[in-house]
């Protein structure tokens, strides 16, 4: 029996959320109807291979659509953006929608923010390296469906773009940027390999847990972390043990889809905050990125939490569901995790680079909302436990 309920106050928070989300299998082909109401001049992002996206595409067009395609085959980053819109704005596009990986959705995203500014520079917009500003014209109604379940880009304001010249990954982000349809059909993740499917699951988790840790929690976020936290570590280690299964796959579909709506409204941490400077510095995959880390950040924050602070009593709790899932704790999860599938680094870095990634982490969007300041001498700890050095 729980115990009673806390009504000593809540502080304010807001909430944004997209306006309508469409979840099941078979849902990626029953909304065409919906997006064409969106409008018929439809640019279609896709990733690297057209072939998942082709039965949207057909059953688009056979309803009257004209489709102008763009494919998005890995991170996105500020020359492809680009190139991108200069390509889509000759087409008077008025709807823009994608279908793939986290890249592809971000690059989607992006594309339907700003293609109906006149004349839009990227880096008037972009965090960290660019000006920041919201966007000057409303974006275009934009469609999201995911083909893994992990960024929860779909339900998230913000698009990722790596800017190649500052060696960094930032964030276009705007509240306009939020879909007006996402699509979450858990059968488009069917058959994804291994060490994709951990690497996706992991962030979706990673997702989550900061959230659930953060400093802009709310009871709103909380909510949706308490569910989704066991149900994304019960469906990982389900797809570890058996292979293919399809409650494990909608699980995590749905998972992804609750960390996206929870980093959105109540932030993310240090992972993050280290995600994307390490990502953007390596070129290395986010996911596995954010799997790799997650395990040593989560050990410093139990290290630095006051005994019986709202960090350290989360932070058990997470352990706790960790134990139950997988069979091991915090401590266990980094192991738990190779054994399973999730890539190794693909580089190694130098003391000198760990550094400069720890302290340049510090300036990140995401580092913002963790419950703990983390100093760059922890981070660079947390960066050699993870393998990177």
């Amino acid at each position: 029996m729980s115990g009673p309920l806390d009504v000593s106050g809540i502080a304010p928070f807001g909430l944004i959320l997209p306006a309508r989300i469409r979840f099941g299998r078979g849902e990626a082909l029953a909304c065409a109807p919906e997006i064409l109401g969106l409008g018929r001049r439809i640019v279609l992002v896709h990733g690297r291979s057209p072939g998942r996206s082709a039965p949207l595409a057909k059953a688009l067009e056979a309803a009257g659509a004209v489709l102008h395609r763009e494919t998005c085959g890995a991170e996105p980053d500020l020359d492809m953006l680009t190139a991108a819109l200069a390509r889509a704005r000759g087409f008077g596009p008025e709807a823009v929608v994608a279908m793939g990986g986290g890249a592809a959705l971000d690059f989607g995203k992006a594309l339907a923010a700003l293609l109906p500014a006149p004349d839009p520079d990227p880096l008037e917009h972009l965090e960290v390296v660019g000006k920041g500003l919201p966007l000057h014209v409303d974006p275009l109604p934009f469609v999201a469906l995911p083909t893994t379940a992990g960024t929860g880009s779909e339900v998230t304001r913000n698009a990722v773009i790596g800017v190649p010249e500052h060696r960094r990954k930032v964030s276009l982000r705007d509240p306009r940027m939020m879909a007006r349809l996402a699509v979450i059909d858990p059968g488009l993740s069917d058959g994804a390999p291994l060490d994709v499917t951990m690497a996706s699951g992991l962030d979706a988790v990673t997702q989550v847990i900061e959230p659930y840790l953060s400093s802009r929690a709310n009871p709103f976020t909380d909510a949706l972390c308490r569910d989704a936290i066991p149900r994304g570590l019960a469906g990982l280690a389900r797809l570890a043990q058996v292979g293919e299964d399809r409650g494990a796959r909608d699980a995590l579909s749905l998972v992804a889809c609750q960390s996206g709506i929870a980093l959105a409204n109540a932030g993310l941490g240090a992972v993050h905050g280290v995600a994307g400077v390490l990502g953007g510095e390596t070129g290395a995959a986010h996911g596995a990125i954010c799997g790799q880390l997650l395990p040593p950040v989560l050990r410093l924050l139990r290290r630095r939490a006051a005994p019986g602070s709202v960090t350290a009593v989360r932070l058990a709790e997470v352990d706790g569901w960790c134990l139950k899932a997988l069979g091991c704790g915090i401590d266990g999860l980094a192991g738990w995790a190779r054994g399973a599938g999730l890539p190794l680094p693909e580089a190694r870095l130098s003391a000198e680079q760990a550094r400069a990634i720890a302290e340049n982490s510090a300036t990140s969007s995401s580092m913002k909302a963790s419950p703990i300041g983390l100093t760059a001498e922890e981070l660079t700890e947390a960066l050699t436990e993870a393998g990177w050095t």
